[in-house]
């Protein structure tokens, strides 16, 4: 696979992946866990602290809480309030929500990738924040039991559009994932709600467009009769895998109750069903649970000449 990334990002994927696990393993859970990348927590809602089994920050600013580039433990992935509760921030903690809704009986690792600017905006973040929070999660997943990964973020850069199926230009990230995989650990992001974006006909955005990766799509099933497809969410036949539920009741932060929409969702209803049919299924392996929660799909009908189906978890556990 060609590297089309700079010597500089390289040579940060080598210090990431020297960063060393904890020796003492006698913190891994038997409770399976799932590592969700995203802004910040909200870690005093008692439904989400009594998850949390790890927390960390990596990102390409010094503004973590202890004004570097990377922190683990306690408080890595916290924020105050006045920022937390805001548009910028509050996706994580919906997130976490979102997953937890999907399946209760899961740990979290919490991985910090988006900074903060004291005006308490976004500071930027992509495919180098990607990389090194993968890399530390591969070096701790077996510390932490982390069986799934689910990332909620998407991006049309550093995707190279195309008229060609081949939209998806490799990036240092592809190995990553697919060292994850070899470990057995799935790697899960939305395909983008960018769908009612004429430019973006049958394609999904970056990372999802990895093939290495799992892409998840939206259906709408909120106060419906039936399902229905999404027509926010991207779509690309070759590329998107499974699909979830795209508007659910989330926990905002401080505890409020509230909802979120969009393929972001889905991903953790995705993932966190995955880990779930994982424990009933131990002895399958990541491609054959990939293979039944695609043949344990409910067909829907189709957009953009793709068939959408909506994933069926007690089918796939009872066949």
């Amino acid at each position: 696979m060609k590297k089309l990334i700079t010597m500089a990002l390289a040579a940060t994927l080598i210090a990431m992946t020297s960063m060393p696990a904890e020796a003492n393993l006698k913190t891994k859970t038997v409770t399976p866990t799932l590592a969700i990348l995203d802004t910040a927590l909200d870690t005093s809602i008692p439904s989400i602290k009594s998850r949390i089994v790890a927390e960390v920050c990596i990102l390409d600013w010094p503004s973590c809480p202890n004004g570097k580039t990377f922190m683990e433990g306690p408080g890595a992935s916290s924020l105050p309030m006045s920022m937390l509760s805001t548009s910028s921030f509050n996706h994580g903690t919906q997130m976490v929500s979102a997953a937890l809704l999907s399946n209760p009986n899961l740990n979290i690792v919490f991985v910090r990738i988006v900074g903060n600017t004291n005006r308490g905006t976004q500071q930027t973040y992509g495919l180098k924040t990607l990389v090194n929070a993968l890399t530390w999660v591969n070096n701790n997943r077996a510390k932490y039991n982390i069986v799934a990964v689910a990332s909620s973020h998407a991006t049309n850069t550093p995707v190279i559009r195309m008229k060609t199926a081949n939209y998806c230009s490799p990036t240092l990230l592809d190995p990553v994932i697919l060292n994850l995989n070899s470990s057995g650990v799935p790697v899960f992001f939305p395909s983008g709600n960018s769908g009612l974006n004429p430019g973006m006909k049958d394609k999904i955005e970056w990372p999802a467009c990895i093939k290495q990766s799992v892409a998840v799509g939206g259906v709408e099933t909120l106060n419906l009769d039936r399902p229905q497809i999404s027509l926010t969410s991207n779509y690309d036949k070759n590329l998107v895998d499974l699909w979830g539920e795209v508007h659910l009741p989330i926990i905002n932060p401080g505890n409020i109750p509230g909802y979120a929409y969009g393929t972001s969702v889905s991903v953790q209803v995705i993932a966190a069903k995955y880990v779930q049919l994982k424990s009933a299924k131990p002895t399958y392996t990541l491609d054959q649970l990939i293979t039944l929660m695609k043949s344990s799909s409910v067909p829907l009908e189709k957009i953009n000449n793709q068939e959408v189906k909506l994933f069926d978890l007690l089918k796939a556990i009872n066949g």
